[in-house]
């Protein structure tokens, strides 16, 4: 074999194999210097049989090209569609990364097709020989990802093999079966077979306590992306309805799941959830993100039918105190986005339940509760001597009449639950507060019950709970994820509040907004203050302070914004800022922008240290549709025109489990402010650094943005798109919102203050009309003569 190929001959195939390593002769490469006429080449090619070839491949040439010349030259006779091009981390070339693979000089290996390898894989799995099995799913777990072994894979019935092995295997074999099953499922397409008995095998070895990390951290990951597999979650146009059931699914598709069906086999197995839960407390950091994933996709879909059960499972197991244990452990990094995502469905819940009647004729619970209460309070009832024939029950508590359900219609199933917790706090203190209360003449007595349904909107107007999906908190909020123990804090502060100040009926409103002031004091700073610092602004401040301190904030703020229409028209104003605000982000990111590629400051594998560009610029524009990252690595920025044509690269949104910050520091001799640091100076991470993690595969992209607003635009953005995201990650972004709301508020309010209309603290029902003798009132519906 010649071991140079003429200029003619080069141009001609366009693919120019230079010597074999085995047959000896020097090379052009070997020897460091380029014989006139000779053309460079750019790649090694391994050989099935051990040969190495270096060969010059053009990268405008499609693959399959690439590899018949490759055929053609070694003079091989098989078929070249049963040959395929891998680089060393078995990754397969690709249309698309081939220009990529070319540029970086990668080692290639000529190896057997994607389909030829699912045929033997499907084999091999059919043997059960436990060895061979596990080999065969090492490599099944890498190539499952690719979709043309995927498609030759599913079309063999590979899936029914893969789900019997599954059924069959433990420990590691086990572990590299549910990660292949895993790997599998993030293609849209192939899996819509999984039957309840693959479901419930699953719930099975996540609710077994001998299961092996590695095992369940797939198996939850699979169980999470069943429950994302919602019907109403598919893509496509959503079509007007009047039914409230789920859409159907088309033929074939995989979004036929959800959180019904999954729910059902997990309460075929008891003790799953308390597992979940509990593992939030391993020491394994993936086994603990993907069970907060886990836990934040059931919040996020579950349905009315089991809302119920479901949300008081997860209270009986105290999830919050899990969570709030989370928020200052060692391995916050890699959870920071799962835990604003779970404070954001905390305030879906918190809504849900504020917006709920209650109703004790036809809820039991509900009946039960109010039994509680009033049973602690250790009261008997009476007839109310000024209204013969009714009893004089609930107002001893402090509610304004006996109808439970319009006293509880401002907060709902929330304001009964913070009510009996704050009885069930201290059963014996409660008791003695509502006899002290009766023990007083009428006009001074403070009424108990009333008293904590204001703390609750105090508490919601506090933390915005405004809507569902709607959450700009940027830090951590263990005091909200506390809500039944600050309600308690802030009722007894209210009642300490009436007895230090005196009051009568009459002022309750003023104090109430002593404990509206104290509750900003106290809850301050909520993401570094501890609860003791809580506790003692609400049981030790002194009421003459107290007071100070707000009429100084009244000197400052305007009465008129404390009004309840007013806080209702700030909750709608907020909810279209922050809509519009997320437009804005991710109008951003269809634009485009340049980033400097960075150094992860994490201890990266070899395979993240492959996939590192070797180039100091990358441009990243969204696609159209939502669904990609496109982007161009370069030496220089250059301008980039509009539409895709200039980024061949792109990264799939669906695959960013967390949009991480503050994690990579920014290369030697880039940067103006970077450009004299010696290759040996210690990484520091810059603030303008994020990351797109993807679980346990590691870092998707490294990137620091150019200023602070960009650096927002992009972390909000992704974050935003995310299927189980929605959360805000900067104060940019937050204070937009924030402001967006005020200048709002203002604009609507100048045209009430113009015309000097007074605008009423709250909005009673008029009683009821005297008689029904008006003109409508006989109007039958009857159409029978």
């Amino acid at each position: 074999m010649s071991n140079y190929i003429s200029p003619s001959m080069a141009g001609s195939s366009r693919l120019a194999p230079g010597s074999s390593v085995l047959s000896g002769g020097p090379s052009s490469a070997s020897n460091g210097t380029t014989r006139p006429g000779v053309l460079v080449p750019t790649n090694s090619v391994a050989t099935k049989d051990g040969a190495v070839v270096r060969a010059r491949i053009d990268p405008t040439l499609a693959v399959d090209d690439v590899i018949r010349q490759l055929c053609l030259n070694l003079k091989i006779q098989d078929p070249p569609v049963l040959y395929a091009l891998r680089d060393d981390a078995d990754e397969l070339v690709t249309d698309d990364n081939l220009r990529k693979k070319i540029k970086g000089k990668v080692n290639l290996k000529l190896v057997s097709a994607p389909i030829i390898e699912a045929a033997e894989i499907v084999e091999k799995l059919s043997m059960r020989d436990d060895k061979t099995l596990r080999m065969t799913l090492f490599s099944l777990q890498k190539f499952i990802r690719e979709e043309q072994f995927a498609n030759e894979f599913l079309q063999r019935d590979g899936l029914k093999e893969l789900i019997d092995v599954i059924g069959v295997s433990h420990g590691n074999t086990l572990a590299y079966a549910l990660n292949a099953m895993q790997n599998l499922m993030e293609l849209d397409y192939g899996w819509s077979t999984l039957d309840q008995p693959f479901i419930h095998t699953v719930v099975q070895i996540l609710s077994s306590s001998n299961s092996l990390i590695n095992v369940c951290r797939p198996a939850t990951a699979i169980l999470k992306k069943l429950v994302e597999a919602d019907p109403r979650s598919q893509p496509g146009p959503i079509t007007a309805s009047s039914s409230r059931a789920p859409p159907a699914a088309p033929p074939g598709s995989v979004y036929r799941y959800g959180f019904d069906v999954v729910w059902e086999q997990m309460r075929r197995e008891r003790g799953l959830l308390e597992t979940v839960v509990s593992r939030l407390g391993s020491a394994d950091s993936l086994m603990v993100l993907n069970s907060m994933m886990l836990i934040n996709s059931l919040l996020s879909h579950a349905t009315d039918a089991h809302w119920e059960e479901f949300t008081s499972e997860l209270e009986r197991l105290n999830v919050r105190k899990a969570v709030v244990r989370l928020m200052s452990s060692h391995v916050i990094e890699d959870l920071t986005s799962s835990i604003l995502d779970f404070q954001a469905n905390e305030v879906r819940f918190i809504l849900r339940r504020k917006h709920e009647p209650v109703d004790p004729l036809e809820n039991l619970d509900h009946f039960n509760s109010l039994r509680d209460i009033w049973q602690m309070s250790k009261l008997e009832e009476e007839d109310d001597v000024q209204n013969e024939g009714a009893l004089r029950k609930w107002r001893k508590l402090g509610f304004e009449s006996e109808d439970v359900t319009q006293e509880f219609a401002g907060v709902g199933v929330l304001g009964l639950n913070c009510l009996k917790h704050f009885v069930e706090n201290d059963p014996d203190s409660f008791a003695e507060v509502v006899l002290e209360q009766l023990n007083r003449p009428e006009e001074r007595r403070c009424p108990v019950a009333k008293a904590s349904n204001e703390v609750v909107e105090l508490l919601c107007e506090h933390w915005e709970i405004f809507a569902p999906g709607y959450s700009t908190s940027t830090t951590f909020q263990p005091f909200f994820l506390n809500f039944y123990k600050v309600h308690v804090f802030a009722t007894q502060f209210i009642l300490r509040m009436w007895n230090e100040s005196g009051a009568a009926v009459d002022d309750f409103a003023r104090v109430v907004a002593l404990a509206r002031s104290q509750v900003k004091v106290a809850l301050r700073h909520e993401n570094v203050r501890a609860w003791h610092e809580v506790e003692n602004d609400f049981l030790e401040s002194e009421y003459r302070a107290v007071r100070d301190r707000q009429m100084k904030e009244l000197e400052n703020e305007d009465d008129l914004l404390s009004k309840v229409p007013v806080r209702n028209l700030r909750a709608k104003l907020y909810k279209e800022s922050f809509e519009f605000v997320r437009q804005q982000r991710v109008q951003c990111l269809l634009q485009g922008a340049w980033f400097v590629n960075a150094i992860p400051l994490t201890s990266a594998s070899a395979k993240d240290a492959s996939r590192r560009p070797t180039r100091p610029w990358r441009f990243m524009r969204l696609d159209n549709g939502l669904k990609y990252l496109n982007y161009v690595d370069s030496a220089v920025k250059f301008q980039v025109r509009n539409g895709l044509e200039d980024l061949p690269e792109r990264i799939d949104i669906s695959l960013i489990t967390e949009i991480a910050t503050g994690t990579c520091a920014p290369p030697p001799n880039v940067l103006p402010e970077h450009m004299d640091v010696p290759p040996s100076s210690p990484l520091h991470a810059s603030p303008l650094s994020f990351s797109l993690l993807m679980g346990q595969e590691g870092s998707l992209a490294d990137q620091i943005a150019p200023d602070q607003s960009r650096w927002a635009d992009w972390t909000d953005g992704l974050n935003m798109l995310r299927r189980d995201g929605g959360h805000v990650a900067t104060q940019e972004t937050a204070g937009f919102v924030q402001a967006l709301t005020e200048i709002g508020l203002k604009i609507k309010l100048l045209d009430l203050s113009g015309e000097k209309v007074e605008i009423p603290s709250g909005l009673l029902a008029g009683p009821p009309p005297p008689n029904n003798d008006f003109f409508f009132s006989d109007l039958s519906f009857d159409t029978q003569v």
